[in-house]
Order: structure tokens, then sequence, then C-alpha cells
């Protein structure tokens, strides 16, 4: 079955059907959770991911005490796959949340200033966590599109006296986030000679590099991440770039 995909791909081919730059269908459903800011559920063919926004009141970091805090966390759910295991963060986990985290970050897509309650006491602190629901291949692409479906989607709660956070009244104001900073992400595989997109899981065991790129709605490129132990030339790179730009500029016509 192996060399069965390979040659497929070498032939540019996939197994499902579809050629090397297609994209499975994909389902964004926003408020899935009563509990969370804002949440979403993202169906991308078959691959399942749940994405929910908590915030909190915190201390600043020493070097931002003007600027609210983010951090992401991720889940990967034994019942996803038989190669996920219950207990603490995996690699692959922990690796998940990190890539997404930072292409949040770099792009400055949440104005951090605007979550300052009291400068060098307290901030808002947005927590995004992660839950992979089914792993049908590609699930990077599926978390960090979830997770920003769930950051457009969340109000933030009434703040009361002495800074007591209401969660059950939420106010009317959203995440204070830029527009056209916003990043969605693409991660393009390479097996052999060939580079393709949006793999399903069968097809990721044949895979030897991936670049992960985040990319602004300006066009910047906010975060790469490259895994697997092979190599992309600086050509592939190039390559590369322009078939996340189509995947990314084909998700936010899903997004909005």
């Amino acid at each position: 079955m192996k060399s069965y995909i390979k040659s497929l791909i070498e032939n540019g081919q996939r197994v499902d059907g579809r050629k090397l730059t297609d994209v499975r269908d994909i389902v964004i459903t926003n408020d899935v959770s009563t509990k969370a800011e804002g949440s979403a559920r993202v169906k991308w063919g078959d691959t399942e991911v749940i994405a929910g926004v908590k915030m909190s009141v915190g201390t600043p970091y020493g070097d931002s005490p003007d600027k609210g805090t983010l951090m992401v966390t991720s889940e990967l759910l034994p019942m996803a796959n038989e190669a996920f295991s219950a207990g603490p963060p995996s690699i692959e986990s922990i690796e998940l949340a990190r890539v997404i985290d930072r292409g949040i970050r770099e792009s400055n897509m949440i104005d951090l200033k605007k979550l300052c309650i009291k400068e060098g006491e307290a901030v808002w602190t947005v927590f995004v966590d992660l839950y992979i629901i089914n792993d049908a291949g590609n699930i990077l692409d599926a978390a960090a599109l979830a997770a920003v479906s769930a950051l457009k989607d969340s109000l933030i709660p009434t703040l009361e006296e002495g800074n007591k956070v209401d969660y059950d009244t939420p106010t009317k104001n959203k995440l204070p986030l830029i527009e056209d900073r916003i990043p969605l992400t693409s991660t393009v595989f390479k097996s052999g000679n060939k580079l393709f997109v949006d793999p399903v899981l069968e097809e990721t065991s044949e895979v030897d590099a991936r670049v992960t790129i985040g990319i602004s709605a300006s066009g910047d490129i906010n975060a790469m991440q490259k895994g697997g132990a092979g190599f992309f030339t600086i050509d592939e790179v190039n390559e590369a770039v322009k078939m996340a730009k189509v995947v990314t500029d084909s998700l936010r016509k899903i997004l909005k």
C-alpha cells in the first residue's frame, strides 16, 4: 500500500482522486461550546478539530507590561487516532500548539495593547485550546483554521470590581483583531520530487518533509516551520510558498 501511494504521488495522483494541489471540502461551525468565549468546529474532509477560547485576568510579562498575553494548547485525543495516547502532552501535540501559537503571535492579529486592564498589573490572557476529534490527515492546517475562527467568534466577558470575571455575562465586545493581519496556514508536503497539499492520513506515511507557512490577509508570511527528515531546495521553498498562498486565499473565502 505504501509503495502504491508513493507511486501515485510521483505520477501526480492521490488515493482519493484529487490533484496534488486540491484541498478537501471544509466546513466551519461556530458557537459549538456554551462555556467558551468563542469556539469553532472545523471539518476538513474527515479530519475534525474543535477550538475553544477562554479568557482570564492575569499579570503581564515583564517586558510587555501594557500588553495582554496569549497561550495555545492542543490535545491529541486517543479516539482521534490509534497512534495518540492519553497522558502528558506528546512531542506532536506540543509542536502543533507551538506552530499555531507562532502563526497567531507573529502575525500580530490580536491588538494585545487593547487587552491591558492596568499597565504592569492586570491584563487579559487569551487561551486557545485545540482538540483533535478525528485525525484523517493534515490536522495542523485544520487546527490553525479552527483557532482563527474561534478567535474571530470570541466575546470579552464582563469584568467586575476587583478584576473578577463574570463568565455568565459576555459583553458585546469582540476580541481586538486586526483584519488584514489575520493569518491562515497551509502545509506543503514533499514526497520524492513532488510537492502536494492536504494529505489524507494514508499519504502522510510517504512524506519526506513538510513546511508549514502562515500567511496574513495582507499577503505577508508570518511564520514557517519545517518538519520531517527530508529537505527542500530553494526552488521548492519558493514553489511551496506559491502553493500555500493559493490554499490560504481559498481558506479566507471560507472563513468569511
